[in-house]
């Protein structure tokens, strides 16, 4: 009886550490160049030629400024600046990119931005440490009953008093991967239901994860989370697509709870570590009437626990 002669697959193959690190550098560096492309066109999209002083001649079929017009207010030569948008792999200066963020009316935080999309960024990032120490949750405990929490800067919750959850609602009914601000903002979920000023909230976090990922945006957590929000929330799209950007900073909330009535809260960030890492957000009462909901909903908590 014959046989049939079958041939094993060829081993697939394997990339030694230093060839995977360079395919993985040129990834994220495409998608830097990707990113800066876009966020270019949104920024020059934005300016009127009133705005900087141009004449308008003829009629224009997208809004903002032409890129010929970016490249003359810049000095910068038309075709160079054209790549520049297209996302092409050039080489950039420090003075040429200063000259682009002047031409586009950038503001500091958008400034810091096109710097580290065009890899002008500390060349030694400081690097994340999650790590929420024994101190710093005897901490949260002695907060109470004001709200409080520790978050990195993807909006991750790391950690939290029992206050918090008045607000936010019961992380610990929730996934791990659910435990994220942005995702419970822009999906339904108690936070969401009970912040008042929703569509402010999520304009403002957008552009401060936006700003953030521009370190991080080969991380496959950074990619999961946004790829997760863009398919589950068409609102999170469309403002993800303004590609605003914006620094972390202080700030006012106010939450209308069903068993607490309206709060009024000024937020603070107290940075744990460098800066970049992670932050304790402390939210103080901003009136009397609020310090007096907070000891009642604590008197309830108190009763049911």
């Amino acid at each position: 009886m014959a046989t049939t002669a079958t041939t094993a697959p060829a081993p697939a193959p394997v990339l030694d550490p230093v060839e995977y690190g360079r395919i993985g550098a040129a990834q994220s560096a495409a998608q830097r160049r990707h990113e800066l492309a876009a966020f270019l066109r949104s920024r020059r999209e934005r300016i009127s030629p009133e705005q900087v002083g141009l004449p308008v001649t003829g009629r224009r079929r997208t809004p903002g400024l032409r890129r010929e017009e970016v490249a003359q207010l810049a000095t910068v030569g038309v075709t160079w600046y054209t790549w520049l948008e297209q996302g092409r792999d050039i080489q950039v200066s420090a003075q040429v990119l200063h000259s682009v963020a002047r031409a586009l009316m950038l503001d500091p935080t958008e400034r810091a931005h096109l710097f580290v999309l065009a890899g002008s960024e500390d060349p030694s990032p400081v690097v994340e440490c999650s790590t929420v120490t024994p101190a710093i949750r005897l901490l949260l405990t002695q907060i109470d009953p004001m709200p409080a929490a520790v978050l990195n800067n993807r909006y991750d919750v790391l950690a939290y008093n029992r206050p918090y959850t008045w607000i936010v609602g019961d992380l610990d009914e929730l996934p791990f991967e659910d435990r994220n601000l942005m995702w419970l903002l822009f999906t339904d979920s108690f936070f969401q239901r009970s912040l008042v000023d929703l569509d402010e909230a999520r304009t403002s976090m957008v552009a401060r994860f936006r700003a953030a990922m521009a370190d991080h945006g080969a991380e496959p957590a950074w990619k999961t989370l946004v790829a997760r929000l863009r398919q589950a929330s068409p609102e999170f799209e469309a403002v993800w697509q303004q590609h605003e950007v914006a620094g972390l900073g202080n700030g006012l909330k106010r939450f209308l709870l069903p068993d607490g009535g309206l709060l009024r809260f000024e937020y603070t960030n107290l940075w744990l570590g460098p800066r970049l890492g992670p932050r304790l957000v402390a939210y103080t009462p901003q009136d009397d009437e609020t310090r007096r909901r907070l000891e009642a909903l604590a008197t309830l908590s108190r009763a049911g626990a």
